[in-house]
C-alpha cells in the first residue's frame, strides 16, 4: 500500500515520505523473515524510487545532514569517503550512465542498495592532486536504508569496496556496486580524444595535459599496471582493458590503473625520459620514502610507439645509443653543464625500478614503414616538437658539428627530428636502440594484429618482422588491424597476463604477513 500510495502522491515530499515508510517497513521484515526473498523486492524498489526522487530534486551538494520528508525525518549518514574526492558529492545514478561501446560491457555487482557515481572537482590541497584527472574525480558508491541504535530510518552513502557488507537479521548482504560507471563517465567528459590529434599538427594542449594519472586512491599494497599510448592517441584507448580490469574482482584487488599521457610527436627517446619523469614524481608524491610494496612489480602495458617506450624502460642502455650519436664520450663534449645533463637523461639510461613485466601491443620494435611513405615524409615536415632537450641537441650540432655523427648531423640541426622521424629503420640511433632489449628478470609479451590480404603479414601499420621480437614468454597474433587494444583475444591474453603470479610474489605475502 506504501508503495501504491507513493507511485499516486500529489506532492513530491509525501511521496518521497512513502518510499522511505515503505523501505523501512520491509527492512524490519527482513530482520525476522525466515524468507527474506519478497521483503527484500519491495526494499529494493522502494530504497531505488526514494533514491531517485532525492537526487531529482538535488544532485549536488550531498554531505551528512538531516532532511524533512513531511513529518519524518531522515538521516543522511555519509561514511569517510576515498581521500580522493573533495568537499560535498554529486550523485549520480549508476543506471543513467551510458557504457561506450569501446568498453562492451557493463560490470556490475549485485547487492542491497543503489550504485552511484560519486563526483567532485579535482582537490587542490597536495600533490599528489594532480595525479587525479582534471575533469574531476568519480568514485563508486551505495546508498542503502538501514535503522540506526535508536531505530531512526537512516539513509547511508559508502564506498562499496571499503564497507563491510551489511547484515540484516540472521544474513549478511553484499552492497551493490556498478564498477563501470565510474570511469565511463570520466571516459564521457574527456577532452583528450580531441587534444591527441591536434597534439600532433602542433596543439599544445595536451602538453598542459602530460603526465601520469591515477584512475583510484593510490593504495600502496597493489601493483601499478602503468599503460602508455601511441601516437596521436590517448589514454582513452585504453577504455576496453581498464574497465576488463575494474570489472574482475581479483584482478581489482590486486592492482591500480596507471596512465600516462604525453606528447606523442615527440621522439621516442625523449617520450620515454618524459615517462621515466612523470612515475619519478608520481612516486615522489605517493611514496617519498621508497618503502611501499607497490613499487616492487610493476607492469608496463604500451601499444604501438607506447610499446616502443615500454621497451627502452625496461632496458639498460650502456653507450650504445651515445657512440651512434656521437664522437667523443661525454667527458669530452664542448657542452654546457645543464645541455649536457639533459643529453645525458636523454642517452644513457637503466630499467626502471620496479618493472616485472612489460606487455606490447602491435608496436613497431624495428620500425615501421609507414614512417617512410608519402604521408610518413609529410608529417616529419608538419611535426615540430620543442623542448628543452632538443634545443640543447640543435645547439650543440650548430656549433660543435665534428662531435656529431655525420649520418645525424643534419637531422639535429633541423626541426625535422619528431616521433615519425625517429621511427624511421634508417635513423642511426633508432636502429641501434632496436637491439636493446628488457633486462634480464623482465618478463615481456608482444600481441601483434594480422589482417588478411596481400603485401607483408603486419596489421596495416605495423608488420609482424617488427612486432614480433625474440626473447618474450609469449607471442599472440590475433585477427586485428593496428587498434588490437579493442580486440577481445588481445584484451583477453593481457588478462591471462594480468592473472600470472609476478616472480617475487612471495616476497610481497611474506612483507605484507609481517
Amino acid at each position: 500500500m506504501l508503495a501504491n500510495n507513493a507511485s499516486h502522491a500529489q506532492r513530491p515530499e509525501f511521496a518521497r515520505r512513502d518510499w522511505l515508510q515503505c523501505a523501512v517497513l520491509s527492512y524490519r521484515s527482513m530482520r525476522g523473515a525466515s524468507d527474506p526473498t519478497s521483503a527484500l523486492g519491495w526494499y529494493q524498489r522502494c530504497t531505488e524510487q526514494l533514491v531517485d526522487d532525492l537526487l531529482e530534486t538535488d544532485s549536488d551538494g550531498w554531505t551528512s545532514r538531516v532532511l524533512s520528508l513531511g513529518q519524518d525525518k531522515l538521516q543522511i549518514a555519509i561514511a569517510p569517503m576515498p581521500a580522493s574526492l573533495h568537499g560535498a558529492l554529486q550523485l549520480v545514478p549508476a543506471r543513467q550512465v551510458a557504457i561506450p561501446e569501446s568498453f562492451d560491457r557493463r560490470y556490475e555487482r549485485k547487492g542491497i542498495g543503489v550504485a552511484l557515481v560519486a563526483v567532485t572537482r579535482r582537490c587542490n590541497d597536495r600533490s599528489a592532486c594532480r595525479l587525479y584527472p582534471p575533469e574531476g574525480v568519480t568514485r563508486a558508491v551505495t546508498a542503502w536504508i538501514d535503522l540506526d541504535d535508536n531505530d531512526q530510518p537512516r539513509l547511508r552513502i559508502a564506498d562499496p569496496l571499503r564497507e563491510p557488507s551489511p547484515t540484516i537479521g540472521a544474513r549478511q548482504y553484499p552492497l551493490a556496486m556498478d564498477a563501470t560507471a565510474p570511469y565511463a563517465l570520466l571516459f564521457d567528459q574527456s577532452k583528450l580524444k580531441r587534444l591527441a590529434i591536434w597534439n600532433l599538427i602542433g596543439g599544445k594542449q595536451i602538453g598542459q595535459r602530460e603526465g601520469l594519472y591515477l584512475l583510484e586512491d593510490y593504495d600502496p599494497n597493489k601493483i601499478p599496471v602503468v599503460m602508455i599510448h601511441g601516437l596521436g592517441a590517448s589514454p582513452l584507448i585504453w577504455g576496453r582493458l581498464t574497465n576488463r580490469i575494474f570489472g574482475t574482482p581479483a584482478l581489482r584487488e590486486r592492482y591500480q590503473v596507471w596512465h600516462v599521457v604525453y606528447q606523442s610527436n615527440a621522439p621516442v627517446l625523449l617520450n620515454r625520459l618524459r615517462v621515466q619523469q612523470f612515475l619519478d614524481r608520481g612516486w615522489q608524491w605517493l611514496d617519498p620514502s621508497g618503502a611501499a610494496l607497490a613499487r616492487r612489480d610493476m607492469v608496463l602495458i604500451g601499444h604501438s610507439m607506447g610499446g616502443v617506450i615500454a621497451r627502452l624502460l625496461c632496458a639498460e642502455s650502456g653507450d650504445l645509443l651515445w657512440r651512434t650519436a656521437f664522437t667523443v664520450p661525454p667527458e669530452q663534449m664542448p657542452a654546457s653543464e645543464q645541455d649536457m645533463t639533459m643529453l645525458k637523461d636523454l642517452f644513457f639510461f637503466h630499467p626502471y625500478p620496479g618493472v616485472e613485466r612489460a606487455v606490447f601491443m602491435a608496436s613497431p620494435h624495428l620500425g615501421s614503414p609507414l614512417s617512410e611513405r608519402f604521408l610518413g615524409r609529410i608529417a616529419v615536415l608538419v611535426l615540430n616538437p620543442r623542448a628543452p632537450e632538443l634545443d640543447a641537441l640543435r645547439r650543440l650540432s650548430t656549433q660543435h658539428p665534428a662531435v656529431v655523427q655525420s649520418a645525424l648531423l643534419a637531422i639535429y640541426q633541423s626541426i625535422g627530428l619528431s616521433s615519425v622521424s625517429t621511427l624511421r629503420k634508417t635513423q642511426p640511433v633508432s636502429h641501434a636502440a632496436q637491439n636493446l632489449m628488457p633486462a634480464p628478470g623482465i618478463r615481456y609479451y608482444t600481441i601483434a594484429g594480422e589482417r588478411g590480404g596481400a603485401g607483408e603479414p603486419g596489421d596495416g601499420v605495423v608488420p609482424l618482422s617488427s612486432a614480433v621480437i625474440p626473447g618474450a614468454v609469449s607471442t599472440t597474433i590475433v585477427d586485428s588491424g593496428h587498434k588490437v587494444y579493442n580486440n577481445d583475444k588481445a584484451v583477453e591474453k593481457t588478462i591471462e597476463i594480468l592473472g600470472e603470479a609476478p616472480v617475487v610474489e612471495s616476497v610481497r605475502r611474506d612483507a605484507l604477513s609481517q
